[in-house]
């Protein structure tokens, strides 16, 4: 998940071009989802059954799922413009694709 790690960061150094008063609202909310996607699908990696690997993958899924709504909060605050957003985009339908891949994989194997 290095691509996932990059993603994280990237997210990270866009938050501080955020105002100060979106500490604790859209700054915390981005960098917890965005983080807790990686978090998760590692915690699925130590699962001994698929059953609970594929629960865990989801869970991944729904941060990136988060974490995409959230971006979409940032151009209506003015700190990034459309094409950013969609490079934002295009990374997180990138990492969707992948972790659908593997949530397809797991549950040929239940």
């Amino acid at each position: 998940m290095e691509k996932g790690q990059r993603a994280k960061k990237e997210i990270r150094e866009l938050t501080l071009f955020f105002h100060f008063e979106e500490k604790f609202k859209l700054t915390d909310q981005l960098i917890r989802s965005s983080s807790s996607v990686n978090a998760i699908f590692a915690d699925s990696r130590g699962r001994y059954t698929f059953k609970d690997q594929l629960h865990y993958c989801i869970m991944a899924r729904g941060f990136l799922s988060e974490t995409y709504n959230y971006l979409f909060d940032v151009p209506d605050c003015n700190y990034i413009n459309d094409e950013r957003l969609n490079y934002y985009k295009s990374k997180i339908d990138e990492a969707e694709r992948l972790l659908n891949g593997y949530i397809s994989y797991l549950r040929k194997h239940l």
